[in-house]
C-alpha cells in the first residue's frame, strides 16, 4: 500500500495581474523526503513556496498536505504542522523582540503549555546555547540568526519544513554548517522538506528528488543520482547544470 503523500500538488496555476507565473505545476513529496526545486530568478519556484505556506492565497488548482486538501485560508492546525523558513534572517527576525520572545511567540499563539522544555529543546536542537535566550537579532550572526528562524519554525514541532534559500544570504563559510543542520533535524525529528533554490550544489546535497522550474512551468523532474551523475534529460536542466558548475570554477 502507498503512503499517503506528504504534499500533494496538482494542475497549481498563478497569476500576478496579466503574468502568468505558475502554469500547471504537479508534483508529490513523500512523507519524510527532502525534494528540491530549482531554476533561475523569476522561475516561479519561491511562489510555489508562498502558496504552499498558506501566504498567498490567489491560486487555483489543488494543494493537499498529510492527506488533507488546502484551502485558501488556512487553519491553525495547518500551522502547526507546516512551517517556513525564509530566506532572509535580517528581515524575518523582530528586531526588537529577544530569542525568547521570538520563540515563544508561536507558542501563545497555539496555547501550547510547557514553553520552557519546548523553547530549550528548539534551541538545543539547533545548536544554540541557552544564554543566547536573551539576546537580540544585532547581537548575533549571521548564521545565528538562522538558527534562531530554524528554530522558531522547530518550536511548534511541526512535521513539514518549508525552506526558502535558507542559506544564500549568509556567508559561504557558514552555509554549509545550516545545511548539515537541517539534514540532522530532518532525520532526528523525522521531517518532510521542500527546498527552493537556484543553488543545484545545495539542491544536490540536501535533496533526494528535484523538481526544475523554468518560466513558471516544471521542466523535468529528477532524482540527486541523476543530478550528481549530470544526466538531465532536458536542454534547460542541463544548461542549468553547466551554469551552475562554471559558476562555482569561476568562484
Amino acid at each position: 500500500m502507498t503512503a499517503t503523500p506528504a504534499i500533494a500538488v496538482e494542475k497549481l496555476n498563478v497569476f500576478f495581474g496579466d503574468s502568468h507565473v505558475v502554469k500547471d505545476l504537479s508534483f508529490t513529496v513523500s512523507p519524510g523526503e527532502s525534494y528540491g526545486i530549482v531554476g533561475e530568478s523569476g522561475s516561479g519556484k519561491s511562489t510555489v513556496l508562498r502558496v504552499l505556506a498558506g501566504l498567498n492565497r490567489d491560486w487555483s488548482g489543488a494543494v493537499a498536505i498529510l492527506g488533507e486538501s488546502q484551502p485558501k485560508l488556512r487553519s491553525k492546525a495547518f500551522y502547526r504542522s507546516s512551517q517556513m523558513v525564509f530566506q532572509d534572517p535580517y528581515g524575518s527576525l523582530h528586531p526588537k523582540k529577544t530569542v525568547d520572545d521570538t520563540l515563544a511567540e508561536p507558542l501563545t499563539i497555539h496555547g501550547l503549555g510547557d514553553a520552557q522544555a519546548r523553547i530549550g529543546r528548539a534551541m538545543s536542537d539547533v545548536g544554540l546555547p541557552a544564554s543566547f535566550r536573551f539576546r537580540y537579532p544585532h547581537q548575533l550572526s549571521g548564521g545565528q540568526r538562522q538558527r534562531v528562524a530554524i528554530a522558531r519554525a522547530l518550536v511548534l514541532e511541526p512535521t513539514i519544513l518549508l525552506l526558502d534559500e535558507p542559506t544564500s544570504a549568509l556567508d559561504v563559510s557558514i552555509q554549509a554548517e545550516v545545511l548539515n543542520l537541517l539534514t540532522s533535524l530532518r532525520h532526528a525529528r523525522k521531517l518532510t522538506y521542500i527546498l527552493v533554490s537556484h543553488d543545484l550544489a545545495v539542491v544536490a546535497h540536501m535533496c533526494e528528488r528535484l523538481l526544475v522550474m523554468q518560466f513558471g512551468a516544471g521542466v523535468e523532474e529528477m532524482t540527486a543520482a541523476t543530478l550528481a551523475a549530470r544526466a538531465p534529460k532536458t536542454d534547460y536542466a542541463r544548461q542549468l547544470l553547466t551554469a551552475s558548475e562554471g559558476f562555482r570554477r569561476a568562484g
